[in-house]
């Protein structure tokens, strides 16, 4: 799985507008501004998560962009898989079920590369925008829960949750 440039500013821009949900409509320039973003390449990302409903513009003069939803309602996964596609290293998951069953000397590559798309999609699937915004410590307990329950069901090894660096605004 890879977060594209493009990825990574959808989420960075729907954690602004997680963390102003209370002011309502907010302008591109404003988000461009308090995200370092460019703001050509924001409009089309949001004109994206609008045609997927996860955002809603207004118009006029107090206009501009809002969640859709509340951000315990929108999962992290939902955001990466709609702006870059599966969480797959490559194809999807049915892609590499197709390839463990059909490339007998290469089953164990595919197998890895599945069970760390699994392990993504777990993370990502149990995390959300509120997760998000309410620091590291909460979302360090989502996880743990959402492992918890996770191990619970199967008898799968836990997974450690991966620390993934954004940006600093300056690249």
């Amino acid at each position: 799985m890879k977060v594209s440039q493009k990825g990574l500013y959808a989420l960075q821009s729907l954690m602004m507008l997680a963390r102003h949900r209370e002011q309502g409509a907010i302008r591109i320039r404003d988000i461009a501004y308090e995200e370092n973003l460019p703001e050509k390449f924001l409009e089309l990302i949001l004109l994206e998560l609008k045609n997927a409903r996860m955002v809603e513009s207004a118009r006029g003069a107090k206009g501009g962009y809002q969640l859709r939803r509340a951000p315990e309602d929108i999962r992290i996964s939902e955001i990466i898989r709609l702006v870059d596609g599966p969480l797959a290293p490559f194809g999807d998951a049915e892609s590499l079920r197709a390839l463990i069953h059909r490339d007998v000397e290469h089953r164990a590559l595919y197998q890895l590369f599945l069970e760390v798309r699994d392990a993504a999609a777990k993370i990502l699937d149990n995390t959300t925008l509120a997760d998000l915004i309410a620091g590291p410590l909460r979302r360090g307990a989502t996880i743990k829960r959402a492992s918890k329950r996770s191990s619970e069901k199967t008898s799968e090894p836990r997974v450690l949750p991966m620390v993934l660096r954004g940006k600093t605004g300056h690249e």
